[in-house]
């Protein structure tokens, strides 16, 4: 053969593209607690997760992997987890559900330099280490723990104050900024602080001290399962007073274990109604269609995991290591991502730009999960007076 012509096959062996099957696939890991109470929550956090690789592998132009380990509630565990999944090969990981494991794993996700996108660990600290693999699609604790001070203080007019939290990282912190946010306007308003241990049943003795204190607003930093069973001791032990919470409580199974005579003057904080958002109508048509009831963290986590296909788009890194991901982490940074959420933006910290909370009641027939309603009023931290929360045209509260 003519020596010309294996020079033009070489060329065209170089110049034609690589194919999406013949690049190593993108490896995200999944870490959400399958196995515990929030198994419900993980359920749909999976689906949505699964359907976003699955809107995201045509555009990559190759195959995501999307590897799911369990979130376990234990900080020495979450560790292991991520230590697992770094030896995985992963790109990316959409987790921990728990900021008390967020936290110690972010450490071992920041050595590999393997960005870390949360759609549920709101505490402060985790964003506040220096990490700059770590981001968030959700808000933090103590902006919601402003929001629901205001609420308080401003609308519900409570003078008798009463906290409780579970020992958690995620608990403890919403309890804390709201102590912090009312004893800097009203000190002798709080009346009670109390602590409970996630996985509790029986709070017939709290309900009693409670009742003793004669509270006109309960707090309370936890999750919805203890929120139930709290809530509806504190009726049994005729304690009227309205109980306020943060993002944790909002879910279908706090209303089957509660009941729905135990609920009225319930309030939780949360970020506003996904139905009320222009930009998640699409999604949720098609994630009802496909599972029937939209989960809490649904749109958060369908988001977290577009942030790093998109970055990993933008990035188009050749493998997993530390120098090739650290144009995924510097492509989050820089870029503006347009998802079901809205238009989303990161600070120096991996905190978003922009992170409103609104207060939602308790009420047969509401937007979310059909038992909670945004309420057409935004409590403005800091004592102002309340604003009305902005609502898309066209749409109902």
């Amino acid at each position: 053969m003519d020596r010309s012509w294996l020079w033009i096959i070489l060329f065209l062996t170089l110049a034609t593209p690589v194919r999406g099957a013949d690049l190593a696939p993108v490896k995200l890991g999944l870490v959400v607690p399958s196995a515990s109470d929030a198994g419900p929550a993980a359920q749909s956090m999976r689906r949505a997760a699964e359907m976003a690789v699955a809107d995201w592998a045509p555009r990559l132009g190759r195959e995501v992997v999307l590897k799911v380990q369990e979130d376990p509630f234990d900080p020495k565990q979450a560790v292991a987890v991520a230590e697992k999944l770094v030896q995985d090969g992963t790109w990316g990981v959409v987790g921990h559900f728990y900021s008390s494991s967020s936290i110690p794993a972010s450490a071992i996700y920041y050595q590999a330099g393997i960005p870390l996108v949360t759609p549920t660990s709101t505490h402060p600290r985790l964003t506040r280490q220096g990490f700059t693999t770590v981001f968030r699609v959700s808000g933090r604790d103590d902006q919601q723990a402003l929001t629901a001070a205001a609420f308080i203080l401003d609308v519900l007019k409570g003078r008798r104050i009463a906290v409780v939290h579970d020992r958690t990282e995620y608990g403890r912190s919403l309890a804390e900024a709201l102590t912090r946010a009312v004893q800097a306007r009203f000190p002798r308003r709080l009346v009670a602080a109390e602590v409970i241990a996630q996985g509790d049943k029986d709070f017939a003795p709290l309900s009693a001290r409670l009742k003793a204190v004669e509270p006109d607003v309960v707090y309370f930093g936890g999750i919805y399962r203890e929120a139930a069973y709290l809530v509806r001791q504190l009726r049994q032990a005729r304690v009227a007073a309205a109980f306020v919470s943060g993002d944790g409580v909002p879910d279908p199974e706090f209303l089957k274990i509660a009941g729905e005579e135990t609920v009225g003057r319930v309030y939780c904080t949360f970020a506003p109604d996904p139905r009320l958002l222009p930009s998640a109508r699409l999604f949720i048509q098609r994630y009802e269609a496909r599972y029937g009831s939209l989960g809490p963290y649904v749109l958060y986590t369908y988001d977290a995991v577009g942030v790093l296909l998109r970055a990993i788009q933008i990035a188009r890194p050749k493998d997993h290591t530390k120098e090739e991901l650290r144009k995924v982490v510097r492509a989050i940074r820089g870029m503006t991502y347009d998802g079901a959420l809205g238009r989303l933006r990161w600070d120096r910290n991996g905190d978003l730009a922009a992170s409103p909370y609104v207060v939602y009641a308790t009420k047969k027939g509401g937007g979310l999960h059909g038992w909670f309603e945004q309420l057409p009023v935004r409590p403005a931290a800091g004592g102002a007076a309340p604003r009305v929360a902005a609502r898309p045209s066209g749409t109902q509260p």
